[in-house]
């Protein structure tokens, strides 16, 4: 379903292209073989940009994963250290640097490669440790955005959300600036610039002040992008608490997607051999990788998990059609053009043995009681039923002592469709919480409410019924099978952030100016002057292009609902999603929790 990006006008291959030539320059400048000692949350991210192949090409031998000691033993003349600038890692640099053994012949020389940006408190730390002038090279790797598919840009920094809203820490935000004057210096300045929200305002003040400051950066590359539209996701904090309910937001629900790879329970995919009776099944985890390069994932990730099955078991008879094929091939030409197929085939019977798997697996979730419990719940509070009051079923959960995170989503839920809760409604949630769950919880109960997703109702009124009618949020009668909204995402809800973008682009903003001004933080438009000759002469057809960008994550339910409206015949609009994170509510709720320790004595 993303497969029609790389064929429409926006091609991200150059920002791939772009990441591997500035891999390639740095690599070259350490003479001689090389071993790479990585921060592990890089492997994922960089694997994106280059395979193993082009680090061999530059005489990389050996790879490490950073940790404290002594490095593993390697004949190599250079040791490179890919890492994010981060104090505690440091730290274990500085261990590896210190017992380095100078004794040994000939020595071997360091390196190290800041992601994505050079840091003097960094450099300062390593001085103060003594080891920073072992360090021949030191320099930086703007990785911002990441291609991960042919519509989907991530900066990949897992703690973006928590440093914007509870540190008042902007790095991520100036990160999310460079990113997005590389993109232009590669896809032409994007003239029009709409946001919504305080870390909206800021990226785009951030992008403004680079162009003025770096007058060079005025491009004479047509541009790709129409619009670019920045929104903070405490605009929308309500999207990535609701259980996503399309096929690739459930794998994520169920089993987390890391880098496009995701690891399944094994059983489902050993292979059946007869008469053995399962005494060798395997215990690895199973790791696919999922994006639209694979036909039939292309096909059903956006779709609801209810409209899959469907999908796959008409596959399953058009490919053993196709192998029926066979028996009918009587002459050489028939057989030859038979054998020619059979690769592409075969292919798409293992993919579609994996789907299969992996619908039954997400199946034997979504029809166990409690997963419909929590949905049914979920459902009333996002229609506005029974929100301002203690629920039954939210209490049995915490009494049964159900995963906390699980807890924190509903409650979360319950205090965004109410605008807050009632002071007694919180209390009585805090103390069942605490109680039930240890009181070190009190620290993330905080943070959720500073974030603004577990809070005191102030203003004394609830605004989401009117948001909710104004921007149709909930749909009674929802088509999961042929969808004719976007709100088949979450069978019924329709994600806040992306009807956002979609009256964007029309009737425009000025209709719900109302709606907005209940939402946090200003919204705005800025134009960025084109030079002339690049204005655009629409083509008659021709569709827009807009880039939004999710400042705090987004989840791949609201991925689809794009990609739905990219896909509308009368839509006119096509859109490319980048994000700091991609993000789900269990993650994301995790990236907020803090534990007490207690105290070591």
């Amino acid at each position: 379903m993303a497969a029609h990006l790389s064929s429409g006008r926006v091609n991200l291959t150059a920002l791939r292209e772009a990441g591997r030539r500035e891999l390639r320059e740095f690599l070259d400048k350490c003479a001689g073989s090389k071993a790479i000692v990585w921060d592990e949350y890089l492997t994922g991210p960089f694997g994106l940009i280059a395979q193993y192949s082009l680090l061999k090409e530059h005489e990389v031998e050996k790879m490490f994963t950073l940790k404290p000691g002594r490095l593993p033993p390697a004949d190599v003349k250079n040791i490179i250290f890919f890492v994010r600038p981060k104090l505690e890692l440091m730290d274990i640099i500085t261990d590896n640097v210190l017992r380095e053994d100078r004794g040994r012949s000939p020595q071997r020389d360091f390196h190290i490669l800041f992601v994505p940006r050079r840091s003097l408190l960094c450099e300062q730390w390593l001085k103060e440790q003594g080891v920073l002038g072992s360090f021949i090279h030191r320099e930086q790797y703007s990785l911002d955005l990441i291609p991960f598919d042919g519509d989907l840009l991530s900066m990949e920094s897992e703690s973006a959300f928590k440093e914007c809203y509870l540190e008042s820490d902007q790095t991520s935000l100036y990160h999310a600036a460079k990113g997005l004057m590389t993109l232009q210096a590669l896809y032409g300045t994007i003239p029009q610039i709409f946001g919504k929200g305080e870390c909206a305002r800021h990226v785009a003040n951030m992008m403004i002040r680079m162009k003025r400051e770096f007058p060079g950066s005025q491009n004479s590359i047509f541009p790709v992008f129409d619009t670019l539209l920045l929104l903070d996701r405490n605009v929308d904090l309500l999207t990535p608490l609701a259980t996503q309910l399309t096929y690739e937001g459930l794998i994520d629900e169920i089993y987390g997607i890391q880098n496009t790879y995701v690891k399944l329970p094994p059983e489902k995919f050993a292979p059946k051999k007869q008469g053995e009776g399962g005494k060798d099944l395997p215990t690895e985890p199973k790791k696919l990788q999922l994006n639209s390069a694979e036909e039939l994932y292309a096909e059903i990730r956006d779709k609801n998990f209810n409209a899959v099955g469907s999908v796959l078991s008409k596959k399953a008879k058009i490919i053993s059609a196709a192998f029926e094929e066979r028996h009918h091939a009587k002459t050489v030409g028939e057989i030859k053009q038979f054998v020619s197929q059979l690769p592409h085939m075969q292919a798409a019977r293992s993919s579609l043995a994996n789907h299969t798997s992996i619908a039954e697996l997400i199946k034997d979730i979504t029809t166990s009681e409690d997963f419909f419990d929590n949905l049914t719940v979920e459902q009333e509070f996002m229609s506005g039923i029974d929100t301002d009051k203690v629920n039954n079923y939210i209490e049995d959960c915490i009494a049964q002592k159900h995963p906390l995170i699980k807890i924190l989503r509903l409650v979360c839920l319950q205090s965004v469709c109410n605008s807050g809760l009632k002071q007694k409604v919180l209390d009585h949630y805090k103390r069942e919480i605490l109680q039930t769950y240890g009181y070190e919880h009190i620290l993330t109960l905080n943070n959720l409410e500073k974030a603004g997703l577990l809070k005191p109702q102030t203003s004394g009124r609830n605004n989401y019924p009117t948001i909710r009618k104004t921007l149709r949020l909930w749909m009674d009668d929802v088509n999961e099978q042929n969808p004719n909204d976007i709100s088949y995402v979450y069978s019924g809800y329709a994600p806040l952030s992306v009807r956002l973008a979609q009256l964007l682009a029309r009737p425009g903003w000025r209709s719900i100016e109302e709606v907005l001004k209940m939402l946090p933080g200003p919204h705005f438009e800025e134009r960025q002057q084109l030079p002339t000759g690049l204005q655009k002469k629409r083509q008659h057809g021709e569709n827009r292009v807009t880039l939004v960008f999710f400042l705090g994550g987004v989840t791949y339910a609201e991925i689809a609902a794009l990609r739905f409206l990219s896909q509308m015949e009368d839509g006119g609009t096509e859109y490319v999603i980048a994000t700091t994170k991609l993000i789900n509510g269990t993650t994301w709720i995790k990236s907020l929790m803090d534990k007490l320790e207690p105290a070591p004595f």
